[in-house]
């Protein structure tokens, strides 16, 4: 049964007071019991210890799409250049790769690391124009003996042409793995065979009905003018159910392993971006939302936009996965 979404946003809890212009990428640090997250437009990264309510925050050369934290220490990240490694937060950024993208007008986007500690980043055309988006795969197991990391595409706009990458996560036993195209609505998975690293078997998991004609934005429209939102970030948790920010939707769905629609939790702002769980018992679901480019009547309704909103679940997630190089 779908709870009714109106009681929702009561259940959600702000986490910090800092507001960012385009949150993406949080994840639960188990070691430091931290949050950490991007603000994209901002070119930062930000960390927050949730249980003294402060927030550190390290400006970036560029826009960081997405990062991870690395089993040796530091983190991982992904700038509009390429990837990068930094030993220690705040640290020198050492260039790792250049992916296969023109950055004058792409970027990195949504990513995340596997279970065997590679880098996954997807891409995304900020003219909106070009189904030109792919998903890479960075692979530094062995870059003592290389030098260099194995960086592979594995999904390229000939074999699924996409904008705006999105949505990436794995299912618990990390044979399914799931990726989006924001503007095409539309969630795909595929069986991922990790050994090989190979993908197959490409199917539709979850579409959602397209922006209706001259929508705008109208927090006064319980309806949300018929308009459910789109596909941006998403986590798994310990059952396999996939958990999706609906942007300009208001909401967060989560999906069974089957596709089927589970529950929709209403958030009280316009445009959530990504879910991860945390917490001791990772079951404290959290949430990154955006304000950049969202009219001042949007704003004056959703004041908490850009905040990072928190909320209990029933079910833990599955832990972030740490970069192995």
């Amino acid at each position: 049964m779908i709870p009714n979404p109106a009681f929702a946003p009561e259940a959600w809890q702000i986490v910090t007071p800092h507001i960012a212009a385009l949150g993406e990428s949080p994840f639960w640090h188990p070691h430091e019991q931290m949050l950490y997250w991007v603000d994209i437009s901002g070119r930062q990264i930000l960390r927050a210890n949730i249980y003294m309510g402060t927030v550190e925050t390290w400006d970036l050369p560029s826009e960081p799409g997405c990062m991870a934290p690395a089993a040796s220490g530091g983190l991982v990240m992904a700038l509009r250049d390429g990837v990068y490694r930094a030993q220690t937060w705040g640290g020198p950024l050492q260039l790792l790769a250049r992916l296969d993208y023109d950055p004058s007008h792409m970027r990195a986007n949504d990513g995340k690391c596997d279970a065997l500690g590679r880098f996954w980043v997807g891409t995304i055309d900020e003219t909106r124009s070009l189904k030109n988006a792919g998903l890479y795969c960075i692979d530094a197991r062995n870059l003592a003996n290389t030098g260099t990391p194995l960086v592979r595409c594995m999904v390229s706009p000939t074999d699924q042409p996409a904008t705006t990458a999105n949505g990436l996560a794995w299912s618990p036993d990390n044979r399914t793995l799931y990726w989006a195209d924001t503007p095409s609505h539309t969630v795909w998975a595929w069986d991922h065979e990790q050994a090989e690293n190979t993908l197959s078997k490409r199917r539709v998991f979850a579409s959602f009905k397209a922006k209706p004609e001259g929508w705008v934005s109208n927090a006064l429209d319980a309806n949300n003018g018929h308009y459910r939102g789109r596909p941006d970030g998403a986590a798994v948790d310990v059952q396999g159910n996939y958990w999706v920010a609906m942007f300009e939707g208001r909401r967060v769905c989560q999906f069974a392993p089957d596709g089927s629609l589970l529950a929709e939790f209403a958030v009280p702002l316009q445009c959530p971006t990504m879910p991860c769980f945390g917490g001791e018992d990772l079951k404290t679901l959290y949430l990154t939302s955006a304000r950049h480019h969202r009219s001042a009547a949007e704003l004056a309704a959703f004041p908490l936009s850009g905040s990072v909103l928190s909320m209990r679940v029933d079910v833990a997630g599955l832990p972030v996965n740490f970069f192995q190089d």
